[in-house]
């Protein structure tokens, strides 16, 4: 029946098969499991994946006997559960569900695999917490792309085939604020025609993300506090309260604390919110992300715009991984994209980007910090800088007279040109 649909397939008949076949499998996957197996249960194998970190979409088939161990299995991840008897009638709708809500998140913005260090150590606290339901608060600068990591987060957890609802906090004011959470009922009031579901309801089985939480009036995060504490919530006008299931991530570009000390944030929210956190660095101090990333937005500026530009001169180059970057990635794509608009073709040059002259607010990533670390170090600045020693130099926050003992005493003094 797949197959008819054009779907490629790869079976199984035993747990153990099934495990060597997942080893190769591919978030684009998707699992459909019968509930017994010769030598286990799909229950079973579903724990598997979870627990090695798979988080491709499950569904369980089952017999209308073992429907409570199916519910079980979605208390586990799985996206949902169909008996055999609705298989013909519901297993494909089910699946080009799962992918139409994944082609809506691959629309809603390219995704850059970043393969900086200070990068991979934020995959990996991703990695750790998305499987669970802890909840998670995003730390970073305007434009470093706390959205971004929200919308990883909730991709590789178990709710990955559920909505994820964005909430611009400051945009909500007190007053309107109750209603646009938890909805109303009909005349509820004045100039309230009709019902309204809020972000908890669209959110439900999946993740509510709060973008700048810090921005919300001290009304609205009571408010929240207790719909958090009880996991309920009462629309606006309605006489009954309801129950929900959702995720929380919040990201803030404050320094919370600080605000929980000057009365402006509520402490026990703070704490809500805060099962675990991921700090998202400024781009300054991810250097070695600034070249590709900046190649990315090339690349895509070059369809957007029906341009064809096909690099970076190396003083543009300089130029990009000198810059302070005070707006983060966003500021980087917005200028890159600006650039290849300007020079159409060719190679961007440093007057295409109109970096205003800044200076950086901390020690860029390079800095040298120990032994161990300097080698490496400035190898990588060295690449980035494609061998000009005065550009490493700079990215590196060292004069140029230490980068010269350093090569010599690494014995790199002639792997790279003189420049």
């Amino acid at each position: 029946m797949l197959s008819r649909e054009g779907y490629r397939n790869m079976k199984a008949y035993h747990l153990s098969t099934a495990k060597k076949h997942l080893q190769q499998a591919t978030d684009n996957d998707i699992v459909v499991a019968d509930l017994r197996l010769p030598d286990g249960s799909g229950i079973d194998l579903l724990c598997w994946m979870r627990k090695e970190g798979k988080m491709q979409p499950f569904i369980i088939m089952t017999d209308y006997a073992e429907v409570n161990t199916a519910v079980e299995s979605m208390k586990l991840g799985s996206i949902d559960y169909i008996p055999k008897q609705l298989v013909e009638d519901k297993l494909v709708p089910l699946i080009r569900s799962i992918l139409k809500e994944r082609q809506a998140g691959q629309r809603r913005m390219p995704i850059f695999a970043r393969e900086g260090s200070a990068f991979q150590k934020i995959m990996h606290r991703i990695r750790l917490v998305a499987a669970t339901d802890m909840s998670v608060m995003i730390f970073g600068e305007n434009g470093t792309g706390k959205e971004h990591i929200a919308h990883l987060l909730h991709d590789k957890s178990k709710r990955a085939g559920k909505p994820f609802v964005a909430v611009d906090c400051g945009s909500l004011s007190k007053e309107l604020a109750p209603s646009a959470f938890f909805g109303h009922v009909k005349g509820a009031f004045t100039g309230a025609d009709n019902a309204k579901k809020g972000y908890f309801h669209e959110a439900e089985g999946g993740t509510l993300f709060l973008d700048e939480v810090g921005n919300l009036a001290l009304e609205t995060q009571q408010m929240l506090l207790r719909a958090i504490q009880e996991r309920r919530y009462r629309p606006v006008g309605d006489k009954a309260d309801r129950n929900f299931n959702v995720r929380i991530i919040a990201a803030t570009n404050e320094d919370l604390e600080v605000s929980v000390n000057e009365k402006r944030f509520r402490q026990d929210l703070l704490y809500r919110l805060h099962d675990f956190g991921i700090t998202v660095p400024p781009l300054r101090d991810c250097q070695e992300d600034i070249m590709p990333l900046a190649e990315f937005f090339r690349d895509m500026a070059n369809r957007e715009l029906e341009c064809s530009v096909s690099g970076f001169s190396s003083e543009a180059r300089k130029a990009l991984l000198t810059h302070a970057w005070p707006g983060n990635v966003r500021e980087l794509r917005q200028k890159v994209m600006g650039a290849v608009l300007q020079a159409q073709e060719g190679v961007v040059m440093k007057e295409h980007l109109e970096l205003a002259v800044t200076k950086p607010t901390s020690t860029v990533s390079f800095a040298l910090r120990n032994d161990a670390e300097d080698k490496e170090r400035i190898l990588r600045a060295l690449k980035q800088a494609n061998g000009n020693r005065s550009v490493a130099a700079e990215l590196l926050g060292i004069g140029r007279t230490t980068l010269y003992s350093k090569l010599e005493e690494y014995g790199l003094k002639y792997k790279f040109k003189q420049s």
